[in-house]
């Protein structure tokens, strides 16, 4: 996963507010609004008791709760720095807990592991109730939306909506089939999801161009999606869950296969920040551990970042503190453009959850 969206946050100076707030407003609660509401205040004193100054207090104030058009259970990421917003972000999922912080680096971690597994992907839905013949009355309907899981959840990819007489669907469904192929040209997509009619959406699949055929995943009972979420939601919660990017799998092979064969790969965290502090790092791999005390030392810079205060200290940084390590990771990783793949624990238990993949090969390691 690339971090580009993450680079116009560190551009700015710090110290950072933080707050990830679930405001989701389908639950069984009388009033949503107010809930969310009360959750915000019980951050904004913890802010406060922080250190927080007023004006970044405020400025969060005004961005919390403000997606009230996002249906669904939802969360949002908001960010601040001296007073003015940084940067917010719509969450897929609410935060596994509210939670709000104040300091020196924006707690972005968890943020960016809701943007994970990042799988682009063609979804399409065939409204047919008829006959099953091309002499039939009645109209197809089809749906069709292009987009990046999970985050099409709450901010949905191009749609495309058709309404076909049966008698030419055997020509539209070609023509829709072109029209499929751009979009996934587009976002480079590695799933295509087809679900409803079986008759009239094997026609289409029939002849959708063969790059797109063989990506096909059909899917029964998808019933309706819900406004302003994902087409097909729920199948691709299903299809999507454990899965990792197609790219993201690359990257984890070419880690698995250094590793092999004793070359520019290393797992554990001493190893990670070394690598990190050269900018070799092509790519970090996490098992996502929020609950981890693990800290490290850093100065003001993305690659002034250490294990301790004393390693950091005798490469002539004078302005250090201690933070947390995955806020320590993130900068360093947008800092030197490199990769995040957050790697499911039930296919590779890292050790202490770090690994990497090398830029290049250690000129003194053997191979």
């Amino acid at each position: 996963m690339r971090l580009s969206f993450l680079e116009p946050l560190y551009r700015q100076p710090g110290p950072f507010a933080s707050v990830y707030l679930d405001t989701s407003r389908d639950r069984a609660v009388e009033d949503p609004d107010a809930a969310v509401e009360l959750r915000w205040r019980h951050l904004r004193d913890a802010l406060l008791a922080e250190g927080a100054d007023q004006d970044s207090v405020t400025a969060l104030a005004r961005m919390v709760g403000c997606d009230t058009d996002v249906p669904g259970a939802h969360g949002q990421a908001v960010f601040t720095a001296h007073g003015r917003p940084a940067l917010l972000d719509e969450l897929p999922a609410p935060p596994a807990r509210d939670t709000a912080h104040y300091g020196p680096l924006p707690d972005t971690m968890p943020l960016v592991v809701q943007h994970a597994p990042g799988i682009a992907y063609l979804a399409v839905h065939i409204h047919y109730g008829g006959r099953h013949s091309t002499d039939a009355t009645g109209t197809v309907r089809v749906d069709a939306e292009a987009g990046v899981w999970p985050l099409t959840k709450v901010t949905p990819g191009h749609r495309l909506h058709e309404e076909i007489p049966v008698a030419d669907w055997l020509h539209a469904a070609e023509v829709i089939g072109r029209e499929l192929e751009g979009h996934a040209r587009r976002i480079d997509t590695e799933a295509v999801v087809v679900a409803g009619d079986v008759w009239a959406r094997g026609i289409l699949v029939n002849r959708l161009p063969a790059s797109l055929r063989g990506q096909v995943t059909p899917v029964e009972g998808a019933g309706e999606s819900q406004p302003g979420r994902a087409l097909l939601e729920h199948r691709l919660e299903s299809l999507f869950s454990g899965r990792m990017a197609a790219h993201d799998r690359t990257l984890l092979d070419a880690f698995l296969a250094q590793k092999a064969r004793d070359g520019a790969s290393a797992e554990g965290l001493p190893a990670a920040v070394s690598a990190l502090q050269r900018g070799r790092v092509k790519a970090l791999f996490l098992n996502n551990h929020p609950e981890s005390t693990l800290r490290l030392w850093v100065g003001p810079e993305p690659g002034q970042l250490a294990v301790t205060e004393e390693e950091l200290r005798s490469y002539g940084v004078r302005d250090v503190r201690e933070e947390r390590a995955d806020a320590a990771l993130t900068r360093a990783l947008v800092g030197t453009r490199a990769e995040l793949v957050v790697v499911p624990e039930q296919q590779l238990q890292l050790r202490e959850g770090v690994g990497v993949l090398l830029r290049y090969a250690d000129p003194a390691s053997p191979g």
